[in-house]
């Protein structure tokens, strides 16, 4: 079976866990427009079994992988850069914009998914009362999709990624709680850290050039 096959049953097959009362879940894939869209953008980039290294975000956010069903790329993205068609808004976001600059760096869109995946610590996105909410915001979201967490990375792991390192998307709390996991699990020989893209989109975009550079050594480490 390609990766390809082995992402969408993992992503069309998600099993929602529980929240706390007052959250909601963020789960793109329970809309069939989003069930073609993520079959498309597997079989495009990933209809074969070379190993490739996982770059982890946090969770899904609402105007991009909330729309998209894809992590870091939201509609505009998705059409421009990965030259799939879709019925959705042709909106943009921060964090994919920067994440496409750094395809773009790397040498666009079907090089770069030759050699990684990028997912999620949490593959599904949360929110309370009507805005996003990262899964470590609050200690009893946290406690309670930790088991999902865990699942989730197993499942993908055991898609033949490769393990010598993974690059954490989140050089603060998402970094930290997925070296605690790691600790635990044993599943990297190492985590690499990068800033999160909102946060250079939105207080460092002077900068943007030298966190490009950061990432791209992380990629070519």
């Amino acid at each position: 079976m390609s990766l390809s096959n082995k992402l969408t049953r993992f992503y069309l097959n998600l099993q929602p866990p529980k929240l706390p009362k007052g959250f909601d879940l963020l789960f793109p894939q329970q809309h069939i427009e989003v069930q073609k869209i993520t079959k498309l953008f597997f079989k495009k980039f990933y209809a074969d079994n070379q190993p490739r290294r996982m770059i982890l975000g946090i969770n899904p956010g609402r105007l991009g992988a909330g729309i998209t069903g894809i992590n870091f790329t939201a509609p505009k993205q998705l059409k421009e850069n990965c030259g799939i068609d879709h019925p959705f808004k042709t909106s943009s976001e921060l964090s994919a914009e920067f994440i496409y600059e750094v395809i773009d760096e790397y040498g666009g869109a079907e090089i770069f998914y030759k050699d990684w995946f990028i997912g999620a610590v949490s593959p599904l996105g949360f929110v309370k009362d009507g805005k996003n909410i990262n899964y470590y915001d609050d200690a009893k979201l946290m406690k309670a999709v930790t088991p999902f967490i865990v699942s989730s990375i197993l499942q993908q792991l055991s898609f033949g990624f490769k393990t010598d390192y993974c690059i954490c998307i989140g050089e603060d709390k998402n970094y930290k709680f997925l070296s605690q996991l790691n600790d635990q699990y044993q599943w990297f020989d190492e985590i690499v850290t990068v800033s999160h893209p909102r946060f250079v989109m939105q207080y460092k975009r002077k900068n943007k050039a030298t966190y490009i550079d950061k990432f791209m050594l992380a990629l070519n480490k």
